[in-house]
């Protein structure tokens, strides 16, 4: 579990980072303000991700928790860093930031990991605990 926690963590911090160095750098016309109650539920969510995922026995589902731990970390620190999310990202009327395309991607590798691994250990789930 110490792997796979690891795993986690530093991958949650790699995206925060490339996150807060992307926005810093990148010149944005686009913020928005959030409640701050999205900002608590980030912070709760991504500490949730990184407490339990790493339970699961499997690195796909530490690595998927990880990527989307770190894109609602990157949402929570940059609401307080810029008084308001930047969104360098514009196509049309669709504005939006490597946060989002994080927690879209890592939650799509954190379900696909779990359906997965659930597959794999079908045969144990009627089996008593």
């Amino acid at each position: 579990m110490h792997r796979r926690r690891s795993v986690a963590l530093v991958t949650a911090a790699v995206v925060l980072t490339a996150d807060l160095v992307h926005e810093g750098l990148t010149p944005t016309p686009f913020h928005h303000a959030r409640d701050p109650a999205i900002f608590v539920l980030a912070g709760v969510i991504a500490a949730a991700l990184l407490l339990l995922a790493p339970r699961v026995p499997s690195l796909g589902v530490a690595l998927g928790a990880g990527i989307a731990a770190g894109g609602a970390l990157g949402t929570l620190v940059s609401g307080f860093a810029w008084s308001g999310v930047p969104d360098p990202f514009v196509h049309g009327t669709i504005a939006f930031n490597l946060s989002d395309l994080a927690i879209a991607f890592g939650d799509a590798l954190l379900v696909g990991a779990v359906l997965l691994h659930a597959w794999t250990h079908r045969h144990e789930l009627g089996q008593p605990i």
